[in-house]
């Protein structure tokens, strides 16, 4: 039986060819050739003022918490359903993150109960955009602007996704990026800083580069560089660097095919929606996506193991995603509910992720919607028995 994984890296072909070259180089520590072809893509067509290529997201948004100035006592304002690495960035720093509720349309933070969050301590609302669909934005910088508080857009899961034509992480004072090998875009681990506020241009390239002045050396602006400012080892290597160049430059490419097999996903899944057996994913008018996740929302009463066990006999690796950090340990001692978690709590037990990769077939995505129709059908009628 064929298997049909969630996630299948892509390669465009150049990868190992551009990865050669930085290996034949003069520098493969990192801030070589690529990673500069990588800033000035990333700063073209993200329209971001400064791009940074960074060995991670999580590394990406550790080096944010520091441009912030955030402290112990601090809170930071986000959604619980998300990947630690939101939270703990700031955790790092000694600051509390307040966890709000998701609206149960996009699965993304409520933007409505936002406000009711903020304390004095407040220093920055971290909005996630899931599975690449933008958060609303427009309210929440404008509650931002209100309590002076800054914004710093996890998206992760957003490259060349955008909300009222502006794409995801050039929005907020910072945005971070991921090119992780579960990305659309990747080079297997990766992120970047993207930095849309003029202010923290200069310090950024001093923290990443463990709080030296280290890149103006290599720019021959200073004879020497120096110890200047906290900082960490937040460079990707060129190899890296290398393989994402490859990535980047058949980016727009990858988008529109996974668009295309995410269209088949939604057109395949809409007689189950119409039957009120799943829910699919929804994109506000506003919010243009770059078909990261194709994810559908169980209905009530359904146990998803079940569904996924039986996926999982009949070939098909589908699977369910974040606990919501609040519940968890280190969420429940590091961190605060800020009013009811309802829709996280629920909307977190009753999602399924499909496989979505290029190369995904038209017959693979059949057999994905097939089992899962069957077992849901199999699953009602064992509750209508009972």
């Amino acid at each position: 039986m064929k298997i049909i994984p969630y996630n299948k890296p892509h390669m465009t072909g150049k990868e190992l060819h551009y990865v050669a070259q930085a290996g034949f180089g003069n520098r493969l520590a990192g801030d070589g050739f690529f990673t500069q072809q990588a800033h000035l893509w990333l700063e073209k067509n993200l329209t971001s003022k400064r791009a940074l290529l960074t060995h991670s997201c999580t590394a990406a948004l550790e080096l944010a918490a520091i441009l912030l100035d955030i402290k112990p006592g601090d809170e930071v304002i986000i959604p619980s359903y998300t990947f630690v690495s939101t939270a703990n960035a700031f955790v790092l720093r000694g600051a509390t993150p307040v966890y709000v509720d998701i609206r149960s349309d996009t699965l993304n933070i409520d933007e409505a109960k936002i406000e009711a969050a903020i304390t004095n301590r407040t220093k920055a609302i971290v909005p996630v955009h899931y599975a690449g669909v933008s958060c609303e934005m427009d309210t929440i910088l404008n509650i931002a602007r209100s309590y002076h508080l800054l914004v710093v857009e996890d998206a992760a899961q957003g490259i060349l996704s955008g909300y009222r034509d502006k794409p995801l992480g050039s929005i907020g004072a910072l945005g971070s990026l991921s090119f992780h090998e579960t990305k659309n875009i990747i080079s297997g681990e990766g992120g970047a800083i993207l930095i849309n506020d003029h202010e923290y241009a200069e310090r950024a390239e001093i923290v990443r580069e463990k709080g030296t002045n280290r890149s103006k050396y290599f720019r021959d602006e200073v004879d020497k560089y120096t110890w200047c400012d906290i900082g960490s080892s937040f460079l990707p290597g060129e190899i890296i660097a290398a393989f994402l160049c490859a990535q980047l430059q058949d980016a727009e490419k990858i988008t529109e095919q996974r668009i295309d097999i995410w269209n088949r996903y939604h057109e395949m899944l809409s007689e189950m929606e119409q039957l009120a057996i799943i829910r699919r994913p929804v994109i506000p008018s506003m919010c243009s996506h770059n078909a990261h996740i194709y994810y559908v929302i169980l209905p009530n009463g359904i146990n998803r193991k079940n569904i996924l066990e039986g996926l999982k006999l009949r070939g098909v690796n589908a699977v369910f995603h974040y606990v919501p950090l609040h519940t968890s340990p280190a969420g429940k001692k590091y961190g605060r509910v800020a009013g009811t978690m309802t829709n996280t709590e629920e909307l977190s037990e009753r999602i399924i992720r499909l496989p979505l990769w290029l190369g995904l077939t038209y017959a693979d995505q059949q057999r994905v919607v097939d089992s899962l129709r069957d077992l849901i059908i199999g699953e009602l009628s064992k509750s209508n028995k009972t």
